[in-house]
C-alpha cells in the first residue's frame, strides 16, 4: 500500500486548506488512518486520527479547527484545515496501519505518505 498527499500549500493566516491522502497498491485494510506534522527541529507529532468506524482523536492544538474524515470506498483520509495560524505550518505526513492475512499470522504494518509542505504566512 502507498500513501499520496495532496492540498499542501501557502495560505494567509485564518484561511483553510483540505488536505487529501489517497491509499493505491494492494487492496489490504487500513483500519487506523492519521495525519501527522513535523517542523525542523522537532520531532513529527499527531495531529488527527480516525479509524475505520469514524472516531476521531485530535491534538489540542488543533481541536475545533482541523476536521479529519475517511471516504473507505475511495480509501482516502481528508484533514480540513480551517482557521490556520502561522504555528500550524509544518510538513505533514498521512500514516496507515495496515493489516496483512498470511497464513502464519496477521500482521500490522506502518505506511507513511511522502509529505505535503503547509505553508501559512501571517
Amino acid at each position: 500500500v502507498q500513501l499520496v498527499e495532496s492540498g499542501g500549500g501557502l495560505v494567509q493566516s485564518g484561511g483553510s486548506l483540505r488536505l487529501s491522502c489517497a491509499a493505491s497498491g494492494s487492496s489490504n485494510p487500513i483500519n487506523h488512518m492519521a495525519w501527522h506534522r513535523q517542523t525542523p527541529g522537532k520531532e513529527r507529532e499527531l495531529v488527527a486520527s480516525i479509524t475505520t468506524g469514524g472516531s476521531t482523536n485530535y491534538a489540542d492544538s488543533v481541536r475545533g479547527r482541523f476536521t479529519i474524515s475517511r471516504d473507505n470506498a475511495k480509501r482516502t483520509v481528508y484533514l480540513q484545515m480551517d482557521g490556520l495560524k502561522p504555528e500550524d505550518t509544518a510538513v505533514y505526513y498521512c500514516y496507515g496501519i495496515v493489516t496483512v492475512h498470511t497464513i502464519e499470522a496477521t500482521k500490522y504494518i506502518d505506511v507513511w505518505g511522502q509529505g505535503t509542505l503547509v505553508t501559512v504566512s501571517s
